[in-house]
């Protein structure tokens, strides 16, 4: 993958390598619908050389959780994209950027991730549409 030019000109990053996504990791896609940007779904599974899994068999690498204030508390969304994820695993939470239809307060991301016992340790820009929120274990709690 090539690096594309951002919109101050500077280089950045593939969308799959600033999200921590390689080849071979199994990630599983929560609150999908038609308003996601396909154009990130595409690149993670090009880097994953696979699909995008909805119902995991096994424990999961990697929850790409789409979220909206409409679909109600953060915390529900986030206690559930925990079910199928490794110890070592890691969530992003897809929110609505500011100004679009379904933001999400980046306070009530910060509380969810407390309440759910996470630790919000990134975010990024993806999409035009889309901010990214990077959700980790706390360490203590990996195993």
């Amino acid at each position: 993958m090539s690096t594309n030019a951002g919109p101050s000109g500077r280089k950045t990053l593939p969308v799959a390598e600033r999200l921590h996504v390689t080849r071979g990791m199994v990630v599983q896609e929560l609150g999908w619908d038609d308003d996601v940007d396909d154009d990130l779904r595409i690149a993670l599974e090009d880097a994953v050389d696979g699909e995008l899994v909805e119902e995991a068999v096994e424990a999961v690498d990697v929850v790409l959780l789409w979220w909206r204030d409409s679909d109600g508390d953060v915390v529900d969304g986030l206690v559930e994209a925990l079910t199928d994820l490794g110890s070592n695993g890691f969530i992003w939470l897809m929110t609505p950027k500011v100004g679009r239809e379904g933001y999400v307060d980046p306070a009530d991301i910060a509380e969810g991730a407390l309440t759910a016992g996470l630790s919000l340790t990134s975010t990024a820009t993806l999409s035009e549409d889309w901010a990214a929120s990077k959700l980790v274990r706390p360490k203590g709690t990996r195993r």
